[in-house]
């Protein structure tokens, strides 16, 4: 039993004082680091009225920058998806030899810088490289066009699906697939009406997450595509070429639809973790009859 001195001692913000300025630390660092940029960018970018806005959204460049983000996009996500659903069975649900070094073998690309990962693949895939030979005499490009963004873009994404749906798999269990084989299912089956349904706001958690991380990549991306203004620019590659032109409308116009992009994707992330309280709130309700 607790003595009374325990149960009297005061924890570390439990006082007023402490706990008000704590928060007032919290809010205040929120707004210099995340409110105050996010309001910069969009007060610049409409600065000078919407037709200035939109007019600079029309440039060519910018336009290509914007539909080589999508394109980019769209194929990384099903690739993503695809990956990351493997990958996560695999580690969750079948013991195996290495399955510990598989998971950190998939975990590799938060630990490496995407300027390493982009000097990776230029000495693989460049035309020093290790293939570039070979790629050169049968007229594959890879490096400094799309499809270098794409191989980029997959590396730094490629744990996100993965990292979701791993811990939920594991807490889940093998009873009711193994039921599901148990009663005649084939193992594509059990994936899509056992597994899946199980996993699917986390699934789809992980899904937004790679999205944005795709649209908003950097790093690897400038190593990768040589940074062409309106061949291989991406919109973030796209703003720094603006800025750097003195075009600063331009720049901060394009950055606003990236930080549309990442205003959305919390807001799909906020609506996605409500969805799944009240989903499980809803299952752990006893019915009555």
């Amino acid at each position: 039993m607790a003595s009374p001195v325990n149960r009297n001692r005061i924890r570390v913000g439990d006082g007023t004082l402490v706990r008000r300025t704590i928060l007032t630390l919290v809010l205040l660092a929120t707004f210099v680091a995340l409110l105050a940029p996010l309001a910069v960018i969009f007060a610049e970018a409409f600065r000078q009225g919407l037709p200035a806005y939109l007019a600079a959204l029309a440039r060519p460049d910018t336009r290509h920058a914007m539909f080589l983000t999508v394109l980019v996009a769209a194929i990384c996500l099903p690739v993503n998806l695809a990956f990351g659903i493997a990958a996560a069975w695999t580690v969750a649900k079948f013991s195996f030899p290495g399955r510990n070094l598989l998971l950190a073998l998939v975990e590799l690309p938060f630990s490496i810088s995407p300027i390493i990962a982009g000097v990776a693949y230029l000495f693989v895939y460049g035309g020093q490289g290790l293939l570039g030979p070979w790629l050169q005499a049968h007229d594959i490009k890879i490096m400094f066009a799309w499809p270098g963004i794409v191989l980029a873009s997959l590396f730094v994404t490629a744990p996100f699906v993965v990292r979701e749906l791993v811990p939920l798999m594991m807490a889940q269990g093998r009873e009711e697939e193994e039921a599901s084989v148990s009663l005649g299912a084939s193992g594509l089956q059990t994936l899509w009406f056992v597994t899946l349904p199980n996993v699917r706001y986390a699934l789809l958690y992980g899904a937004v997450l790679a999205n944005a991380r795709v649209m908003g990549e950097f790093g690897a991306v400038s190593i990768v595509s040589g940074n062409i203004r309106g061949q291989t620019s991406t919109l973030p590659l796209q703003i720094e070429l603006l800025y750097q032109d003195s075009q600063v409308l331009g720049a901060f116009a394009a950055a606003t639809v990236l930080a549309g992009v990442a205003l959305v994707t919390l807001a799909v992330k906020y609506a996605m973790e409500r969805i799944q309280i009240a989903h499980e709130g809803a299952q752990a309700r006893p019915t009555g009859h």
